[in-house]
């Protein structure tokens, strides 16, 4: 049985997470010592206490998460347990890279900070927003797109599954575009509570500025092969990880694809490596029979030892 790991995104965070993992095991306690140190203040305080207004700023939250995916990827390679293939919901691209042996922890630390605070400065507060679309009828979301942009930009975010896919841009326009969806059908349309609108081509200033930083890292060929947000499709180099992280910042989550793609490679069983469980969640909706667990605290390890066997 062919196994992924899964790396979870922004919006997973919650204050309090990685502390059982830290306390339980010294694979995942070291991990928060070297983030401590890499980055030159006290993520794991944020972490582990909170608060959860400074945990939700987006330069410390991507940080956050990444060192709780890794820190729970390093609990279960101790104990032998190896992934087939990785992915990563956006900002968990990293966390993949990271568990592939491409990127280095720190750097990737490093790295996710910066995005965050590129992306904060890349729209004013207030200019972009984000939207849920749940359950809206199949061939109705270019049309909606269309119709809402006004001369705004507007485009899908993340396609994270059949029933739910994430809108951003200007806000006048996803303020249309979430009238527009429930007057088509969808069963309901939301505005997200995020401080910047993601993957939309208001974050091209922000892909810019990354693209410095990137460029100064090492990528090392990848261990274990990856599925990008970019295209879903499997790559292998640094090169090809590099490019990928860079493609991201203003282009969609191809997430629902990213699955599909694994399942034809013979992927039958997934773990979510990291906070929350909002993967596992978008994979019954892709695919009821799939296999999917969750590992971000140290009681679930018990279920994992359970869904690896």
């Amino acid at each position: 049985m062919k196994t992924t790991f899964l790396f979870p995104g922004q919006g997973s965070q919650y204050a309090g997470m990685g502390k059982s993992l830290a306390d339980g095991f010294p694979p995942a306690r070291k991990v928060f010592e070297e983030a401590d140190a890499a980055l030159g203040f006290s993520l794991s305080t944020l972490c582990f206490e909170g608060p959860a207004e400074t945990l939700q700023l987006t330069e410390n939250t991507q940080p956050a998460l990444l060192a709780v995916s890794v820190a729970a990827f390093r609990v279960l390679s101790d104990r032998g347990l190896k992934p087939d293939f990785v992915a990563g919901h956006s900002l968990g691209e990293y966390s993949a890279l990271v568990a592939a042996g491409s990127l280095d922890f720190a750097a990737a630390l490093r790295l996710v900070r910066k995005r965050g605070q590129y992306m904060q400065a890349a729209v004013p507060a207030g200019v972009g927003a984000m939207a849920a679309l749940l359950k809206l009828p199949e061939g109705k979301l270019d049309s909606i797109l269309a119709d809402a942009a006004q001369g705004e930009v507007i485009s899908a975010a993340n396609l994270n599954s059949p029933d739910q896919i994430v809108i951003a841009g200007h806000a006048g326009a996803i303020g249309r575009a979430i009238e527009l969806a429930k007057a088509a059908g969808a069963k309901r349309a939301i505005l997200l509570p995020v401080s910047a609108p993601f993957h939309c081509s208001l974050m091209t200033p922000a892909q810019e500025r990354l693209a410095v930083d990137l460029n100064a890292v090492e990528f090392r060929e990848l261990a274990t092969p990856l599925v990008n947000n970019w295209r879903a499709r499997l790559i292998h180099t640094g090169v090809e990880a590099r490019e990928g992280l860079y493609q991201q910042v203003p282009n969609p989550v191809r997430w629902s694809e990213s699955i599909h793609k694994l399942t034809s490679e013979g992927v039958t069983r997934f773990i979510e490596v990291g906070a929350g469980g909002v993967l596992t969640g978008l994979l019954r909706n892709i695919n009821p029979k799939l296999q999917g667990a969750k590992f971000g605290e140290a009681q679930d390890l018990e279920k994992i030892n359970v869904a690896m066997v």
